[in-house]
């Protein structure tokens, strides 16, 4: 019986502390720089805080973490991200004979250190990615997709669809997790439209700032003005929507405008009459008036009134004359 109890004890002794045991190993790096949240195996992280082999690392959907490991080599893990560092072999104090890391999902900037390119590899859902002494970014989706953009070096990358060589700086290269994959093209706005994800490489577009070696990269791949493209997108849509409250208020002017115009009609319309000039026909009376707005023979009618009138006198002359002389 007492045997079964120290049996017992040390079972749960050993379960409490072989944890401590397997974390109180030397670290193989620590962190630089965190930003919002980012986690390890035994809780959040801080800047200086150890890592260790087979840590997993997380970051929240705004974190950024940033670490370097004994060789010198660098990583970031970007927002919404996990990362095992899986393999850590040491070689002596300057280098180390194995570093591999399993980047599950999220957005990652790899810079190699001081160890041989041979030594490092990067495993991802879609196929592994060698380092030939470089720098690149790598971003891996929630079905598996892969991307790598190469920024210094080369880089290539490996899976069931065979292997592609990445030599010039911002060529892309994608794969799925079926084994389809594109051959090395640039990257562009185009890339980010196949992974479906606007922020799949924040660090090239801006939307994760770096700092130190990690941020001292120049090159953006001429994906820094999607940042801003979409900052200056809601704008329109904002000034759209500003006049829209006014247009109530300019409707009701309208029914406002038409009365005015029914008021005026009536003041204009003893204008277009000319009633006033028919009382002036009261001249009917006067024959030479008449004679002449309607015969024009104003003259010839005096010349014949005359003439009868002479031949009247004549007349009554002659026959007084002659009377006299009777």
């Amino acid at each position: 019986m007492s045997r079964f109890c120290g049996a017992v004890a040390a079972g749960v002794i050993f379960a409490l502390f072989s944890p401590m045991q397997a974390f109180s190993a030397e670290p193989v790096g620590q962190a630089t720089l965190i930003r919002t949240e980012v986690s390890g195996r035994t809780g959040p992280l801080v800047v200086r805080s150890p890592v260790h082999k087979d840590e997993r690392i997380r970051t929240s959907s705004s974190g950024l973490g940033q670490f370097i490991f004994k060789d010198g080599t660098k990583l970031a893990v970007g927002a919404g991200s996990t990362v095992v560092i899986d393999k850590f072999v040491y070689d002596d104090s300057a280098s180390v004979k194995r570093l591999s890391i399993k980047a599950a999902k999220g957005t990652f900037r790899w810079i190699s250190g001081n160890s041989a390119s041979s030594a490092y590899s990067i495993v991802t859902p879609a196929g592994t990615i060698g380092v030939r002494g470089t720098a690149f970014d790598f971003y891996v989706g929630p079905n598996g997709t892969t991307a790598i953009v190469l920024l210094n070096g080369a880089a290539s990358f490996c899976g069931p669809g065979g292997c592609r060589q990445l030599r010039q700086q911002c060529d892309c290269v994608i794969a799925t997790r079926g084994g389809r994959m594109t051959d090395p093209s640039q990257v562009d706005r185009r890339t980010l439209q196949t992974l479906s994800n606007p922020r799949a490489l924040p660090f090239l577009s801006g939307d994760q700032q770096l700092s130190g070696a990690l941020g001292g990269i120049r090159t953006s791949c001429g994906l820094a003005s999607l940042r801003q493209d979409r900052q200056e997108r809601p704008q329109p849509q904002q000034r759209q929507e500003r006049p829209a409250p006014q247009a109530p208020q300019q409707a009701p002017q309208a029914p406002q405008q038409a009365p005015q115009a029914s008021q005026q009609a009536p003041q204009q319309a003893p204008d277009t009459p000319d009633p006033p000039d028919r009382p002036d026909k009261p001249d009917k009376p006067d024959h030479h008036h008449h004679d002449w707005d309607h015969h024009g023979r104003d003259h010839h009618d005096r010349d014949h009134r005359g003439h009868d009138g002479d031949d009247d006198d004549r007349d009554r002359n002659g026959r007084h004359g002659h009377r006299s002389d009777n």
